[in-house]
């Protein structure tokens, strides 16, 4: 025993994660891209002083009954609905985010997945693949963003990057956040209309999702609100799958009242859900299905992950030093501190 604490991390991490962790704790890492199971992560944090969790990870009140000895949950993450918060209080267990470095990439992907989904990228690029090219034909036609209306649910700090990078698309922009403050509103008049989630859905063209993932807000798209939609309308999904009712959108998708549906993320992946699907729903997954969809790479780019990983350490590090940590979600013992916001 070197008396050092004991800190897990239960993915992959880069090495100057590891290096900096390793100065003050041994650290023990889950060396493989395949995540560990909720029962492996717990049997590696029986006795460890601190996790560094990811995305593939979910806290509740059992797994940190089972972890006496954890003081701090660093999370790289934005949007932590797989954690118990409460739980994690209750437990006198710190629990910090990475509130911002996510955003941009986030966002950058976002408009390439709209990219992809209304000009048929992935399709055009299945069918050279496939067959070759053969020179034009009059076939894949689809829709750009120019002329067009995005109505952005969710206008936090992802929402508003989006809305930035699609300045230049000479696209309408419509936004709705039920805490827009009339400041925020007023600064970006008159580039974005704020109207209610209804006239959104309705008026836009593309849809966008940039909101947490809550009780609240778990399909906000179903069957009853894609039914408000305008014949036609793309939907795009970068901030959390369970916002998405995605048999819905399969639905809507062969009856033709949606065009396509895009998205990074996808209700399967959201633990803490016991009653979530176990796996896309599969007419969104057929090869002809007019859907785009990347495997939850919203932030991943080399640097801004290492950048996520070191910031989330550091909070590690600042919580078992008896400091406040950067990010902090909860304050042990008392109330919540952050309230979460944004896409992830």
């Amino acid at each position: 025993m070197t008396g050092k604490p004991k800190i897990v991390a239960t993915n992959p991490v880069f090495p100057e994660t590891r290096a900096l962790l390793e100065e003050h704790a041994t650290v023990d890492v889950n060396p493989t891209v395949e995540p560990w199971t909720y029962e492996e992560v717990r049997r590696h944090c029986r006795d460890a002083t601190a996790l560094l969790a990811f995305m593939t990870d979910r806290v509740d009140a059992e797994f940190l009954a089972a972890c006496p000895n954890l003081r701090v949950i660093g999370a790289a993450l934005k949007g932590f609905d797989n954690i118990d918060v409460q739980a994690a209080t209750n437990a006198g267990v710190w629990l910090t985010i990475v509130p911002d470095l996510l955003t941009v990439p986030t966002a950058e992907l976002t408009i390439g997945l709209m990219l992809s989904l209304g000009r048929n990228i992935m399709a055009g690029d299945r069918n050279i693949k496939q067959h070759g090219f053969h020179g034009w034909r009059a076939e894949l036609y689809g829709a750009g963003l120019a002329g067009n209306t995005v109505g952005i649910v969710g206008f936090g700090l992802v929402g508003q990057a989006i809305a930035e990078r699609l300045a230049g698309f000479e696209c309408r922009l419509l936004a709705y956040d039920q805490s827009m403050s009339a400041a925020m509103e007023k600064f970006w008049q008159p580039r974005v209309t704020t109207a209610s989630f209804q006239e959104v859905i309705a008026r836009s063209d593309y849809i966008v999702l940039a909101l947490p993932l809550t009780a609240e807000t778990r399909h906000i798209i179903s069957s009853r609100t894609i039914a408000d939609m305008k014949p036609g309308a793309r939907l795009v999904n970068p901030a959390r799958g369970s916002l998405v009712d995605e048999a819905a959108v399969a639905d809507a998708i062969d009856r033709g009242h949606l065009s396509g549906y895009a998205a990074d993320v996808f209700e399967c992946e959201d633990w803490a859900l016991q009653n979530r699907p176990r796996r896309i729903d599969p007419r969104l997954t057929n090869s002809s299905a007019p859907t785009v969809f990347t495997p939850h790479i919203g932030s991943g780019v080399t640097e801004i992950r290492r950048q996520i990983e070191l910031s989330a350490a550091r909070s590690i590090l600042d919580a078992l030093a008896g400091q406040v940590p950067f990010g902090a979600v909860n304050n042990p013992g008392k109330q919540f501190v952050h309230a979460q916001s944004g896409a992830r």
